[in-house]
């Protein structure tokens, strides 16, 4: 019997109770159509549109924006032109091919734009050969866990990217009322976002700074309040909920509101902005407890580790184990194969780094080793990351990458340019495989929800990263041409700019804020300790006030709208809640890829004069007062099935 080909199951987004199972969209015993010359064709083509257009918005802001929803939107959109039916198998391919452009461009343009920066050579096979075997790794390291993450984890992540995406999809299979419900809430959550990120008809955000009372205190006290007003982000809270959005505020919230002022009222602060003292010290904190809440995952999913390395051991050797009749949909990539892939690509690495950057053995084999050991134990941080807040910090596990990477080649007597180069290279390569592997899991958690053969979506994730690989370096090579990359181009490359600020005294003779680090990392353990998950604490900490209060907005929301005694009203509340979540993401993704385009051909429409008169502020309090009632209302709407 077929399962339900229109509607998520009700137990697609809670945790399962004991004997429970989940059964996808598309059940284990059908056989959909999914790997097609049409689904492989729109998803490299998708793979190259969103690659460029990521590299022009990321170096212009510093803001790479998630693939996925835009693309399943766009592969919907045509195969309603073209009149295609039964699209859902084909149209996680296409989304899957294509998101790989995001997580490629991220991966690269977070560093390697610092070798242009510093006058360094930074040829085109040194960009596509950093990106392509990072995104490699990335894939590879990744698939031992995917049961782990996406089945045996059912229920206790979010996975908000993914449920957006997922959402779209199932939404434009069945259409009806719910796909006319996501139309309407992307309708408006895209021309919200478009209104302020195009037109500036009112700020972004909301901050303290918009009074002359919230400026001086900002000034003489280091206390800021801002809000990011985006429909994105607040539909992101949402489906993040308020548990984790509280946590993950926490961490803002001390950092921001405690730390900052208290080094703001000493000598060493007193001069700084309470954004220079969290850049300065709130930051490097975070990073700390980001990298302590890594290693406390790994030493926690050590069984999974071990339960993964023993199988491709025995696998790879060769050892008769009893067959056993796996379903479509969990069927990996033989242990075996991704054994072969990942000696095969760490051989390429090796000669890459050998014959193409360091040209001394002993050092090569030091670069590989760094690699492969902090890509192995951070692939899962990455993942962990993007299952709770939907957002990786892969900028801050790079910046620490980039530090101790620094640390070591000095101290085997590589320093200067060619330890800069070398630095950023192996950066590069561990940045893109720490954004793949947080990317990937978002493709592998929706495949797991609709039903998709996992194995046939991790074979064709290698094609995508070949050709975003290519597409990346091209456009990288081509923007430094025609702008360069800095304060005083358009394309100021921020994250790129702070590597370079960074290792550039480290390779010279500077320091790094250790102290910092180190009382990241205790308090993480403290965390640990007291029952709090480190990990969203530790990202608060990290990621600016901004884009962490607004979560905790559409948190609320969410637990606002399904406080009924009635158990069934909620679950119909949430479900609608989530829907309307999927639309505001959705929709400020597309238009933020029309913005790019808009900005790419030189368009700014921006009302520059109307952003600085401080009524835009308050209009902007107005604008986001009304999409968080549009959004309770309409909630609050829901009927019960």
């Amino acid at each position: 019997m077929e399962h339900n080909q229109h509607a998520l199951p009700e137990n697609a987004y809670r945790e399962l109770k004991p004997n429970e199972s989940y059964k996808p969209l598309q059940s284990a015993s059908s056989n959909p159509k999914e790997v097609t010359p049409y689904s492989v064709t729109m998803g490299i083509i998708m793979a190259i549109i969103f690659s460029a257009a990521s590299a022009y918005l990321g170096l212009r802001i510093g803001h790479v924006f998630e693939a996925a929803i835009p693309i399943a939107i766009i592969a919907i959109g045509m195969g309603n032109v073209l009149g295609k039916k039964n699209m859902l198998g084909q149209n996680v391919i296409i989304q899957s091919i294509g998101a790989s452009s995001g997580v490629i461009v991220a991966g690269a343009i977070f560093t390697l734009p610092a070798l242009y920066i510093l006058g360094l050579e930074a040829d085109f096979y040194k960009v596509f050969l950093s990106s392509l075997f990072g995104g490699i790794l990335g894939i590879i390291l990744l698939i031992p866990f995917r049961k782990y993450f996406v089945k045996e984890m059912h229920g206790k992540y979010p996975f908000p990217e993914a449920t957006a995406t997922t959402e779209v999809l199932v939404s434009g299979e069945k259409g009806g009322n719910q796909a006319k419900l996501l139309a309407v809430a992307g309708l408006v959550g895209g021309l919200y976002d478009f209104a302020v990120s195009t037109f500036g008809l009112w700020t972004d955000s909301i901050s303290t700074r918009m009074s002359a009372w919230g400026t001086a205190i900002a000034d003489k006290f280091k206390v800021l309040i801002n809000l990011n007003t985006s429909a994105a982000v607040l539909g992101l809270g949402y489906i993040i909920g308020l548990k984790y959005a509280a946590i993950i505020a926490a961490g803002s919230c001390l950092v921001w509101w405690i730390i900052v002022p208290v080094v703001g009222s000493t000598a060493t602060g007193a001069a700084m902005s309470p954004e220079e003292l969290f850049a300065s010290f709130g930051r490097p904190l975070g990073i700390g407890g980001i990298a302590m809440a890594g290693l406390i995952g790994i030493i926690r999913q050590g069984g999974i580790i071990k339960q993964a390395l023993g199988l491709a051991v025995s696998e790879f050797s060769g050892k008769k184990r009893e067959k056993v009749v796996v379903e479509r949909t969990q069927r990996d990539i033989s242990m075996r194969t991704i054994l072969t892939i990942l000696i095969a690509t760490l051989a390429a690495v090796f000669f890459f780094f050998q014959f193409g950057v360091l040209n001394n053995w002993g050092q090569t084999a030091i670069a590989l080793t760094i690699v492969f050991v902090i890509a192995f134990l951070f692939t899962t941080v990455a993942a962990n990351a993007i299952a709770i807040v939907g957002s990786n910090p892969v900028s801050g596990m790079t910046l620490m990458t980039l530090i101790l990477s620094s640390l070591v080649l000095v101290s085997i007597g590589l320093n200067g340019n060619a330890g800069i180069t070398a630095a950023l290279v192996i950066g590069g390569v561990v940045c893109t495989a720490l954004s793949m592997a947080g990317g990937f899991i978002t493709d592998l958690k929706i495949g797991y929800w609709l039903g998709t053969t996992p194995k046939k979506q991790e074979g064709w994730k290698f094609v995508g990263t070949v050709i975003s690989a290519a597409t990346v370096a091209g456009v990288m090579m081509i923007m430094n041409q025609a702008y360069g990359f800095g304060p005083d181009s358009s394309l100021t490359a921020p994250q790129a700019n702070a590597m370079a600020a960074v290792i550039q005294p480290l390779m010279t003779g500077g320091s790094a804020p250790w102290v910092l680090y180190f009382c990241g990392a205790v308090l993480a353990l403290i965390l640990t300790a007291l029952g709090v998950p480190a990990l969203p604490f530790a990202l608060g900490m990290f990621i600016p006030l901004h884009l962490n209060l607004p979560l905790v907005v559409g948190g609320l929301v969410a637990w606002f709208t399904t406080r009924s005694k009635d158990s069934v009203l909620n679950k119909a509340r949430s479900n609608q809640g989530t829907l309307i979540a999927s639309g505001f993401i959705a929709g400020g993704a597309l238009m933020g890829v029309v913005s790019a385009i808009i900005s790419y051909f030189g368009g700014d429409l921006t009302l520059q004069g109307w952003l600085a008169n401080p009524v835009s502020g308050y209009v902007g309090i107005a604008a986001y007062v009304g999409l968080v009632t549009y959004f309770v209302i309409h909630t609050l709407k829901a009927k019960k099935e």
